[in-house]
Parts: C-alpha cells; sequence; structure tokens
C-alpha cells in the first residue's frame, strides 16, 4: 500500500470548455505517463465517442500520475451545467480542487456553481487562470472577478488565501508568476506539481481504525455488474473481506434528515486502483487510496460499505440535486418501426432505462401507468439527449416527447418552476434582437457589459420553460458568433405562459418516397426537413410552416403523366437544402402534440396522432380552439 502522506487527492472543476481536460493532457506529458515517442490522442480522457464529438465531459473520469515520489490521483469532471451531478458525487473524494477559470471569460456560471459545492464541503481551491496566450486574455481581470465569487460565495478567509497558477494547458506550461520568467513556457508544469504537492492536504488516514467508505460513483460491467467506486475513509479493505453494505435515504424534500432503508452483507470480490488511465486489480487498499470494488449485489450511490463490526456506522446519503425538466420516452409505434433497428418493447425500454438510474443519480424514471411508455427526468435538454443518443447508437428504436418543466408548490400553494441565470457574450450589432426574444420568453435582464471589444456581456434570470427551444434560434440570430450558457439557480414563481414557437409543422398525409415534384412546391410554403428520395409516413412532420398553424401536404406527390413532354422541364427543378435534424435540435423544436422518432439511422419528428382526423377529434375533445390544421 502506498503511503498516505505520499498521496494527493484532486478534482479539476471549471466551466464548461475552460480547459480540463487539456489540462490533463498537459499533466500526463509532464508526468512522462506515455513513452516520448508514444502517439497520445488530444483529449486522452474523453474516451466515449459521443464526448469526442461533441467536445464535452460527460462523465467523471479518474485517473492517477506520479511525480517526485508522490502519488496524484485527479478527477476530471464535466463542465456542463446538465451533468453536474457528477460534480457533487465526486468532490466528496477529493482533499483540494483546481478551479480553472479562462483568462479572456472569467468566472461563467457553471465556475459559479462548482465552486459554491467546493466551498460548501470545506475545501481550499487552487485557482489556475488558464489560456493566458491568447489574444484578449486579462489573467489579472478574470483573477480579480475569481476572488469577488470567492468572496460572494462566502468563502473562509483560509479559502480566500488560495494560490494561483497561470499558464496555457494546451501549450503545456504553468507558473506561479507570469513575469518571473522572459520565456515562461519553458518552465514546464514544475509549478503545479510543486503546488499540488504543497497545497493540498494528505488524506486522514486512520489505518487502526475499522474499513470505512461511502460509494460516489458507478460503472457498468458486463461481466462484474456493478462497479463501486470511493475513497477509503479509515481502515483498510483485502479482496475477499466481508463488508457491510447500508443503503440510506433522505426523508424529506430539504435533505435535513435521513434513515437508513436496508443492509446486507457480501464479500469484496474485486479490488481495483487507478494506475495512470487503467484500473489495477490489487490484493489490498488502505485510507487515503480512492478504490474500485465489487461483492454486493446492489451498490448504489451515496450507499455506506464498512466493516460488520462497526454496523450502524451509516454516512449521511450524498447531497444530489433534484432534477428539473422531464419527458416521456414511448415505445415506437410509427409505420417505419423495426425497420433501422430494434424496436424495443415497453419493458426493454424500462430495464434500460433503470440501469442507467443506477449510475446516474441525477436521472429519475417513472412509471406513470402508461402502457406504451415512462417518464424521464433529468437536469436539461441536453442530459436527456445524451441518453436518448446512447441507447440510439446500441440499436434501439424509441420517441420521446417534447422537455417539460419539473413544477413544485410552496406551503401556500404557489405553482413554482426552475429558474435559471443566463449568461450571453453577442457582438453589439446583434443585442437588439436577443434582448427582444429573451423578453419574450420571460428574461429579466440583470446586468450588462461592455468589455470595450465590440462584445457585450448580458446576464438574465430566465425561467427553463424560456430557454427550451431557444438555442437554436440564438444561433441563428448572432449569425453562430454569440456564447450562451445558463445554471440552474432555483425555483421561482411561476411567470405565467410562454409561447416559444411561433410557427405550425408541414405534415404529410401520405405514405412514399417524397419527389422533386411535390418538394419544389412545399418549400415555398416553409422550411423542408427532407430531401427527394426520403421515405415519409401519414403523420409525418416533413417540415417547418411559413404560418402558424399546421399545413398538411403530400411529399410524395407525383406529377401527372400526360402527352406532352419537355426535355428541360424536370431539369429547372431547384430545392433549397433541408434544414439538418439532430436529435438535440428535434428536442428544442417540437410542440407538445408531437413526437421525436430516433432510430439508429434516423431522427425523425412525427404527431402523437397520426391521423390527421383523430388529431381533429382530439382537439375537439381537449376543447383546444383555432388549432386546426390548414386545408392542403
Amino acid at each position: 500500500m502506498q503511503d498516505s502522506s505520499k498521496i494527493r487527492n484532486i478534482a479539476i472543476i471549471a466551466h464548461i470548455d475552460h480547459g480540463k481536460t487539456t489540462l490533463i493532457d498537459g499533466i500526463f506529458k509532464a508526468a512522462h505517463l506515455f513513452r516520448d515517442n508514444q502517439l497520445m490522442e488530444e483529449r486522452v480522457m474523453d474516451a466515449g465517442s459521443l464526448e469526442r464529438e461533441r467536445g464535452i465531459t460527460i462523465k467523471a473520469k479518474h485517473c492517477t500520475v506520479e511525480w517526485g515520489g508522490y502519488k496524484i490521483n485527479i478527477v476530471d469532471t464535466p463542465g456542463h451545467a446538465d451533468f453536474s451531478g457528477e460534480v457533487e458525487r465526486v468532490l466528496s473524494m477529493v482533499d483540494s480542487v483546481l478551479l480553472l477559470v479562462d483568462a479572456n471569460e472569467g468566472p461563467m456560471p457553471q465556475t459559479r456553481y462548482v465552486l459554491m459545492r467546493a466551498l460548501k464541503l470545506g475545501l481550499k481551491p487552487i485557482v489556475i487562470v488558464n489560456k493566458v496566450d491568447r489574444p484578449n486574455a486579462e489573467p489579472e481581470i478574470a483573477l480579480d472577478k475569481t476572488f469577488d465569487l470567492f468572496i460572494e460565495l462566502g468563502a473562509t478567509e483560509e479559502q480566500c488565501d488560495f494560490a494561483v497558477l497561470y499558464g496555457s494547458g494546451l501549450q503545456g506550461w504553468f507558473v506561479a508568476d507570469l513575469k518571473k520568467n522572459e520565456d515562461n513556457a519553458k518552465a514546464g508544469m514544475d509549478d503545479l506539481f510543486k503546488t499540488i504537492i504543497e497545497r493540498v492536504p494528505a488524506p486522514k488516514a486512520e489505518m487502526e481504525k475499522p474499513f470505512l467508505m461511502q460509494v460516489c460513483t458507478l460503472t457498468w460491467s458486463e461481466y462484474l455488474g456493478r462497479i463501486g467506486c470511493g475513497r477509503i475513509l479509515q481502515g483498510t479493505l483485502k479482496k475477499g473481506d466481508r463488508i457491510l453494505r447500508t443503503h440510506t435515504r433522505w426523508t424529506d424534500y430539504e435533505q435535513t434528515d435521513w434513515k437508513v432503508v436496508s443492509t446486507d452483507t457480501s464479500a469484496c470480490t474485486h479490488l481495483y486502483v487507478t494506475k495512470g488511465l487503467d484500473r489495477a486489480e490489487v490484493e489490498e487498499a488502505g485510507a487515503g487510496d480512492i478504490v474500485w470494488f465489487t461483492g454486493p449485489a446492489n451498490i448504489d450511490l451515496g450507499d455506506t460499505v464498512s466493516s460488520p463490526e462497526i454496523a450502524g456506522h451509516a454516512l449521511p446519503p450524498l447531497d444530489i440535486e433534484e432534477p428539473t425538466v422531464s419527458m416521456f420516452f414511448i415505445v415506437n409505434t410509427s409505420p417505419f418501426a423495426g425497420q433501422d433497428g430494434n424496436a424495443i418493447t415497453l419493458r426493454q425500454l424500462k430495464s434500460r432505462v433503470e440501469r442507467e438510474t443506477k449510475i446516474d443519480p441525477a436521472l429519475r424514471m417513472e412509471d406513470i401507468g402508461r402502457p406504451d411508455g415512462i417518464k424521464v427526468s433529468g437536469r436539461g435538454e441536453l442530459h436527456l439527449g445524451i441518453l436518448i443518443e446512447e441507447m440510439r447508437r446500441e440499436g434501439s428504436e424509441i420517441c420521446v416527447s417534447r422537455p417539460e418543466v419539473i413544477v413544485q408548490h410552496d406551503d401556500g400553494g404557489r405553482t413554482l418552476e426552475p429558474m435559471e441565470e443566463l449568461i450571453i457574450d453577442v457582438p453589439e450589432e446583434y443585442q437588439g434582437v436577443v434582448i427582444q426574444k429573451l423578453a419574450q420568453r420571460r428574461g429579466e435582464l440583470k446586468n450588462m457589459e461592455n468589455s470595450g471589444t465590440g462584445v457585450l456581456r448580458l446576464e438574465f434570470r430566465i425561467p427553463t420553460r424560456g430557454l427550451i427551444g431557444y438555442r437554436g434560434e440564438f444561433l441563428t440570430d448572432t449569425r453562430g458568433l454569440g456564447i450562451l450558457s445558463s445554471r440552474f439557480v432555483g425555483y421561482g414563481e411561476w411567470v405565467g405562459e410562454i409561447n416559444s414557437r411561433s410557427r405550425g409543422s408541414l405534415v404529410s398525409v401520405d405514405t412514399g418516397a417524397a419527389t422533386s415534384y411535390a418538394l419544389e412546391n412545399l418549400q415555398e410554403r416553409g422550411t423542408l426537413f427532407i430531401k427527394p428520395g426520403d421515405m415519409v409516413y401519414n403523420g409525418q412532420v416533413i417540415g417547418e410552416a411559413s404560418r402558424n398553424k399546421d399545413i398538411p401536404c403530400n411529399p410524395s406527390k407525383r406529377k401527372q403523366q400526360t402527352n406532352h413532354r419537355s426535355a428541360t422541364k424536370d431539369m429547372m427543378i431547384v430545392l433549397d437544402v433541408p434544414r439538418q435534424i439532430t436529435i438535440d435540435s428535434a428536442l428544442e423544436w417540437i410542440s407538445d402534440d408531437e413526437l421525436v422518432e430516433v432510430t439508429p439511422l434516423s431522427v425523425r419528428i412525427r404527431k402523437m396522432i397520426l391521423d390527421a382526423d383523430q388529431r381533429k377529434k382530439a382537439r375537439i375533445r381537449a376543447g383546444i380552439s383555432g388549432a386546426e390544421e390548414d386545408e392542403e
């Protein structure tokens, strides 16, 4: 076992795209984790295909490097607010954090959130001002704003006395004083490693006490089942030892009281520690080590795992915030079901989502008695969209409904809804349309800053409902030059109705292959989602209408045959490029009476009720006036 005084456990936390994973690449190179001549991919910690494609970290990752005789356990955490549940769990395993701040952007919404969680746990962060080599970098201003954030979040005097490093994770250097060397890039990572060794406390190691730890992370193996991960708080654990698992649960929403739900005893069958990027099986581990283990059949997040001799010594459940957005996952019943992949049954759908809830504490599944689907809740559209994409890549076909927010009620019976802090960086010429659109979505402008570079920073408080479906519209309004980020800040009073979508749908009334002849006429009535040759079915949404009502249409209509021919007539058909539909864009765009059909090969939008007459009857029963479809 490693001497605990030579162990350092840290997590890297930051807002999205501030350089956490790139920093770890630089640490690996400086610690010579790979051979000097070995080909090393960028963002090596983002091993998942979705993480690499989207350029974000979705799951927290563990790695270990050695420097100067010290073992440094590092946890790379997600930066997107939808995956902040990962951050909350891993902070309980570490003794300090590296807080990355972009030298140009400064603290952002997720910076505030992750720092608040770290300070609440009593951790003393090390601040790293990253990307100082970029144009327009203002490291001193970014540091001043970070210090103000510490004060605003109620940091203690000791926490405010944080160490500061400046540098570039991409270039692989960090220094304690930017003005000390003429060429800081030659300094490498030595100052970073020295600061970690000096400022991060060694884990408390009470080896003589009985074994005790808490499960903070879960993963799944087809061969071993659930694998739990956490830091050993006291004692030692050997492979084959009998261990007691105690499952606890909060008894109130405010998470002030908890109770023991169940206990069971089993043997530790496998025990691993992280070495570099890989898990290595060991026979024994002691206090201070971050370990992976198997044994209990139903390991759950927040479970206390201990020696049986200290039965009753349970730890409180992990403090995990509740989901704010939900949607229905429904069995695919479209006419094309089963053509692209596996049209799973309701039982299979429940089983797959339930497995995901076991390793993701921010995800909830609710069986509300629907014969065709279940209700799934998460932190946001992206959080749920990632799960849908993963199921799609596994070969499953499903339909999902429009995201809706989860409301609560206070003691006075008032309806409360989730609220977001929204920060937007936008060129000055687009500020008018952005402020106008957000005002329509009940956004309240709180602050405006002009950096003098032609870019404004706008701060809003807005209901989560107001952001559903806005991100794609925002990119269009700002010509792709705007940057939008948000974070959940709590519940506020219901602000009233929000009309987020002003246009209807082009709805197919026939099944068949789309033709150029039909699409040429239809593109004058809206924006198409399909191209000639695409198969469509009755009730499928094939485009966005140019007016605020649904328009039934026949995209498979063929030109009537006559005895007269024109050699060049069909060559003159010019079609606009159809709008590409992705899972994320579809979830933002659809209305309440529509579904997104997701298969391994296609993403389609359809009406919940495919038949036009049945839709009309359903609207009449629901008492919806003025919602009838236009005639073709």
